[in-house]
């Protein structure tokens, strides 16, 4: 799953690649976590759009006051889930981003890591969305990431994303054959697990 991770800039990094962006103003977050309002790329008649949507997904069919918001969806299920079926083939989005956080699991603790492209590029999460809410798709762990976590969020290329957001297309066709940007990683600060930690040395490697 994804549960964190960084995005700056964004309306800088998107310029070109967006048409407006909406009520959106470069800032940094070394900490973006499930619930705030992130942004996201969504597509119009007119054009894209880099808008701000919250991330976690309440059902629509979920009539309890409690349910727990959805934050990830699996690429793998995304056809068959009544939460997701819908979306995929209508309101798809991408989420941007500078790099991700994900935990080891041990005996004794859990590690924190930061993943980026090994190009160091911007990241494109494939997402949905639906009213002002969003979720990122996960997938199984490419062949170095499973040594760190068994599943990572589905990241497109640049060149990918106009075909992505094409409701023409099949969505969830289109991500299991697209190829992947490959990813490194490092070991960070445990400070990442609080959530009100936001400064750049979140990112800086213990080593």
């Amino acid at each position: 799953m994804c549960g964190r991770y960084v995005v700056t800039n964004a309306v800088t990094k998107t310029k070109g690649l967006v048409k407006s962006a909406i009520q959106i103003e470069d800032n940094e977050n070394y900490n973006a976590h499930p619930y705030q309002n992130l942004p996201v790329i969504k597509k119009y008649i007119n054009g894209s759009a880099l808008e701000k949507l919250k991330w976690g997904i309440v059902p629509s069919w979920s009539k309890k006051k409690d349910f727990k918001p959805l934050i990830n969806s699996r690429l793998e299920t995304i056809d068959e889930k009544i939460s997701f079926k819908k979306l995929i083939k209508l309101k798809r989005c991408i989420a941007i981003a500078d790099g991700f956080y994900e935990w080891k699991r041990t005996e004794q603790e859990k590690k924190p890591f930061f993943f980026q492209r090994e190009d160091k590029k911007i990241i494109y999460f494939a997402g949905l969305y639906d009213e002002n809410e969003f979720c990122l798709i996960t997938e199984q762990a490419s062949e170095n990431v499973l040594e760190i976590h068994h599943r990572q969020p589905v990241i497109l290329n640049q060149k990918d994303l106009k075909s992505y957001l094409d409701l023409q297309l099949d969505g969830s066709t289109f991500l299991k054959e697209a190829k992947k940007p490959r990813l490194e990683f490092y070991e960070v600060s445990k400070d990442v697990n609080k959530p009100t930690n936001n400064s750049i040395s979140l990112i800086q490697s213990l080593n």
